[in-house]
């Protein structure tokens, strides 16, 4: 590289760092657009960042290599990354990934010779409702076909610029919307009633809706509001949890597509309820194609007045609201490392206490709450409680949004009321001959026919939203609980030695089973090593092993019939015939066991 092109990209680099005001928490942000723009961010681009932030070259090193989508090396001038989850190989991810291989003329982990085209794995993008599919250069790419990977291609080696690039886009594939889905009132209406009450009595009304968390654990909404309101402080934030890794789930891409206003709504609510001046959305990065949709729902919402200064025509509350893309990083769905990687870190979860509520983004009180909770919020601040509560169950108000992928005829987003069995869902989905539904992602349960009576409810089979139906031609164990098993290992963040020492040995197990080789105390022993998975720090390494214990629990027949059939095995190896001439040299007399 010569000394004038040197320069050029050290002066393009400086002026990144400039244009986030050489901020040291805008690091993910900086790295990302060096990412973008060169392709890789090499080992002057770190240390020119470092310097202009104040900060070392192994803290930027730490965080650059935390991260999927950040690379030290160049990706080439098209980085291509298909998506390798369980149910896009459930529809032929195989022979589109080879396809690739044969006309990008390069291996998936490489860069074709010419630097034209690199090509990389990756986990679940949230497109499982349109498999198979890739993201190339942040363009979304789905149902791909080995005659649509060919054109592809072929027009990636003829320089087309990205946007003509010949392919399917995104579609939003809302089948059966809901209370929540529907759009009956435009956020100016939301948000005007919603400033004209007390904050008190907005988390009041968010109480008397029992309105809970809806990324799985069920927490109240109103309890942490609450929480955080009464700590005392120079600041709080809003977050909005837009990580949607969680591999089956796709819900929250229906909503920031077609209901974003709804969305912002939700956070201009909560950060009035808590005394917040300023929300972030944080996106996950394989959605980074909305970037600029979404910039325009929140240009558009300053322009009448509901976010900025006096946001709502409400004197004292300044309120506003900017996105934060990830990296690319299953973790960061946990709210303490969603906000590790927020202030520019690695995505490692935090020891609590203190909770987010007291301590959480720069050290403020913070509340994370997920996008179809906040999308929720808005709709009881509009309807009431007594509207929401009437919704589904007693324990389980409102309704939930179900992302619906695999062995079925019309996968896709459905709304349903708290209550819904299994057999309804699946009747609704068109799913016939149905071996398991694997409910919540890897990290939930695999639950098999004689369970598909049970209620989706908090009380009973709670979700995050995913599920995903597995037929009788599936290899469950092969296909699907070993395909989850890889995930949690590249996913872990390698903090606490159980999630990333036994997340291998579980899988060593399993493989060793598939082989044939199993015996019964190999599945005894995985069900004992539950407890040590326990102690991880956060739910992704106490739910990793998940996939392999709900299978043994559920199937524990397709594990046993998979077991080496003759388990008192006889050795035919001599021993002392074997080191009989090294006894004779050395003049040792060999024992009973050879030694």
């Amino acid at each position: 590289m010569d000394t004038k092109t040197i320069k050029s990209e050290s002066a393009a680099i400086t002026a990144i760092i400039a244009g986030h005001n050489n901020n040291s928490t805008d690091l993910m942000d900086i790295l990302i657009d060096v990412q973008e723009r060169f392709r890789f961010i090499s080992e002057e681009a770190v240390g020119i960042i470092a310097k202009a932030i104040s900060s070392s070259i192994s803290e930027v090193e730490q965080t650059l290599s935390f991260y999927h989508f950040l690379s030290r090396t160049p990706t080439g001038k098209y980085t291509v990354y298909l998506n390798n989850s369980a149910v896009a190989e459930m529809m032929g991810r195989d022979e589109i990934a080879q396809t690739f291989e044969e006309e990008a003329e390069c291996e998936f982990g490489t860069v074709s010779e010419d630097g034209n085209i690199g090509l990389f794995h990756t986990s679940c993008i949230g497109m499982n409702d349109q498999e198979p599919s890739a993201i190339i250069n942040q363009r979304v790419f789905t149902s791909l076909s080995r005659k649509g990977v060919i054109e592809l291609v072929h027009a990636m080696k003829n320089g087309v610029e990205i946007d003509d690039l010949p392919g399917t886009g995104v579609r939003s594939n809302i089948i059966r919307p809901g209370p929540i889905l529907t759009m009956e009132a435009q956020p100016a209406e939301i948000l005007k009633k919603t400033v004209s009450r007390k904050p008190e009595d907005v988390i009041a009304e968010v109480r008397a809706a029992n309105l809970r968390g809806r990324g799985g654990a069920g927490f109240l909404t109103a309890m942490k509001w609450q929480l955080c309101r009464a700590v005392k402080a120079e600041r709080r934030y809003i977050f909005c949890n837009a990580d949607e890794g969680e591999p089956g789930t796709f819900k929250d891409r229906v909503i920031l597509t077609e209901r974003p206003e709804l969305l912002f709504a939700g956070m201009v609510i909560a950060g009035y309820a808590i005394g917040a001046a300023e929300g972030i959305l944080y996106l996950r990065y394989e959605y980074k194609y909305m970037a600029e949709h979404l910039e325009d729902v929140l240009r558009q919402m300053r322009e009448d007045g509901l976010l900025g200064k006096s946001a709502v025509a409400k004197q004292d509350f300044d309120f506003d609201i900017r996105i934060q893309f990830g990296g690319g990083s299953y973790v960061c769905g946990e709210e303490s490392a969603l906000l590790e990687s927020a202030e520019g870190k690695r995505g490692e979860p935090r020891d609590r206490p203190p909770f987010p509520v007291e301590k959480g983004y720069l050290q403020q009180p913070t509340v994370v709450n997920n996008v179809e909770t906040l999308c929720a919020v808005a709709k009881i601040m509009l309807k009431g409680s007594n509207w929401y509560r009437a919704l589904g169950t007693v324990e389980s108000t409102g309704t939930k949004l179900l992302s619906i992928s695999g062995d079925c005829e019309r996968p896709g987003v459905y709304e349903v009321e708290w209550g819904f069995n299994v057999n309804d869902i699946l009747r609704m989905v068109g799913a016939e001959d149905v071996q398991a539904v694997q409910v919540s992602g890897p990290s939930g349960t695999c639950i098999a026919s004689s369970e598909f009576n049970r209620r989706l409810a908090y009380e009973d089979l709670s979700t995050g939203g995913s599920m995903i139906v597995i037929g009788n031609q599936r290899d469950l164990l092969k296909d699907i609980v070993l395909n989850f098993t890889d995930f949690f290992i590249s996913e872990s963040c390698g903090s606490c030695v159980p999630c990333r020492a036994m997340t291998i040995q579980y899988k060593k197990k399993l493989e060793k089973i598939l082989r044939g080789n199993g015996v019964a105390a190999d599945i005894d022993q995985m069900l004992s090593w539950e407890k040590v998975m326990l102690v991880n720090r956060c739910g992704l390494g106490q739910t990793a092993a998940n996939p392999i214990l709900s299978t043994i629990r559920n199937f524990r027949e397709l594990y046993n019939s998979r077991l080496r059939k003759h388990t008192d095995f006889v050795s035919e190896f001599d021993l002392s015939a074997a080191v009989r001439e090294s006894c004779k040299i050395t003049n040792r007399i060999p024992g009973p066991g050879g030694g």
